[in-house]
């Protein structure tokens, strides 16, 4: 059970770094009013945020974690709620 989790975590982790990523960059060009860029990266970001929390609510569905999880993520918008919920849950595992 413990693999499957990692590898469930590993998924999360790739997704959310990945759109914590492009958030930074959305933010910098907001910022810069580069206003076709941000019509791009916006709904690209939008769906890497529904992407992990896909992920996080498919995982505790599948009771691998509980909802608590899913609620961070929706709460803090994605990328920092997926990766402390990850990072807590490695801790678990790891004893």
């Amino acid at each position: 059970m413990s693999d499957r989790v990692r590898r469930q975590l590993d998924i999360i982790r790739v997704v959310a770094v990945s759109d914590a990523v492009l958030l930074v960059v959305l933010v910098a060009c907001a910022l810069t009013d580069r206003e076709a860029a941000v019509s791009v990266l916006g709904p690209i970001h939008g769906v890497g945020f529904l992407a992990l929390l896909f992920l996080c609510v498919r995982g505790a569905g599948e009771r691998l974690w509980g909802w608590w999880f899913p609620a961070v993520v929706l709460v803090t918008a994605g990328p920092p709620g997926s990766l402390i919920g990850e990072l807590r849950i490695r801790r678990t595992l790891d004893g």
